[in-house]
C-alpha cells in the first residue's frame, strides 16, 4: 500500500507565514540589537584577547624575568635590603615587580609580581604591604598557593590577628598535595608551632599528630631537618 502523503491547507501556511512576519515586524529590532551585540561582544572578546592579553601576557613575563632571576637567587642565598630594594622598585636594569604589578594587573606574571612584593615586604617586616600583595596572587598550582597561604599566616601572625594566622595556616595545609611531603611538613609545622605558641594546645596536639602520621623519618632525615614530633607531643602531655 503506497504511503499516504499528508499535505497542510493553504489556508494554514498562510497563517504561520503571517505571524512569522508579524512577529519579526514586531521584533526584528531588538533581535537584530541582541544578535549584533552578541557579535560584538565575540568579536571584542576576541579582539581584546589577541590585541591585549596575548601581548601583555608577554611583554610582562619578559619585563618581570630579570627580577624573577634576582628572586630566586635571594631565596638561595639569602635575602638582603639592597636587593629586595631593586626587586620591589627596579634599578640596574631591572624593571621592579611594583610597576609590573601595576601595569599588568590580571596576567600570570602580574600576579606572581604581587607574590614577590608580598616574599619581600614580609622579609622587610612590612606586614601590611605582605598582606595586601599576598591577597593579590592565586593559582592553580598547589605549591606556591600553599606557600603564599603560609606567608599570610605569617603576616597576620606578626600583626597578632591570630585567627586569621590560623585560618591561612590551615589553608595552606588544605591545599597541599597529599603526596607532597615537603609542602605538607612545612605547612603542618609552621601552624603546629603557630598553634602552640598561641595557646591553642588541641589544635597544635592534631598538627603534630598529623606530621607524625604523614611525614616519614627518611624526609627529615634526608632533608637535615631536626623535628622530634615525640618530643613536642610530649612536652603538650602527649606520650603515646
Amino acid at each position: 500500500m503506497a504511503e499516504k502523503q499528508v499535505t497542510v491547507p493553504e489556508v494554514e501556511t498562510n497563517e504561520i507565514v503571517e505571524k512569522a512576519k508579524g512577529f519579526w515586524a514586531k521584533f526584528s529590532k531588538p533581535i537584530i540589537y541582541v544578535g549584533g551585540a552578541i557579535i560584538l561582544i565575540a568579536g571584542g572578546w576576541l579582539g581584546y584577547k589577541n590585541l591585549v592579553l596575548v601581548p601583555n601576557e608577554t611583554k610582562s613575563a619578559e619585563q618581570i624575568f630579570p627580577a624573577e632571576q634576582l628572586f630566586d637567587k635571594m631565596t638561595q642565598l639569602g635575602f638582603n635590603k639592597d636587593s629586595i630594594g631593586i626587586v620591589l622598585n627596579g634599578g640596574n636594569g631591572i624593571t621592579g615587580v611594583l610597576k609590573v604589578a601595576g601595569n599588568y594587573s590580571g596576567t600570570a606574571a602580574g600576579k606572581r609580581a604581587h607574590f614577590i612584593a608580598g616574599a619581600c615586604y614580609l622579609h622587610n617586616k612590612d606586614f601590611n604591604n605582605a598582606v595586601k600583595h599576598l591577597k593579590e596572587f592565586s593559582t592553580s598550582s598547589k605549591q606556591p598557593q600553599s606557600a603564599c597561604y603560609r606567608m599570610l599566616g605569617d603576616a597576620y601572625s606578626e600583626l597578632k590577628q591570630n585567627d586569621e594566622a590560623l585560618n591561612y595556616y590551615k589553608k595552606a595545609i588544605d591545599v597541599a598535595d597529599a603526596k607532597d611531603e615537603s609542602t605538607r611538613f612545612l605547612s603542618l609545622s609552621r601552624a603546629a608551632l603557630f598553634c602552640e605558641a598561641t595557646g591553642k594546645t588541641k589544635e597544635a596536639i592534631d598538627f603534630y599528630q598529623q606530621i607524625k602520621d604523614e611525614i616519614t623519618p627518611a624526609f627529615l632525615r634526608d632533608n637535615r631537618i631536626d623535628f622530634p614530633v615525640e618530643k613536642y607531643l610530649a612536652r603538650l602531655g602527649v606520650t603515646k
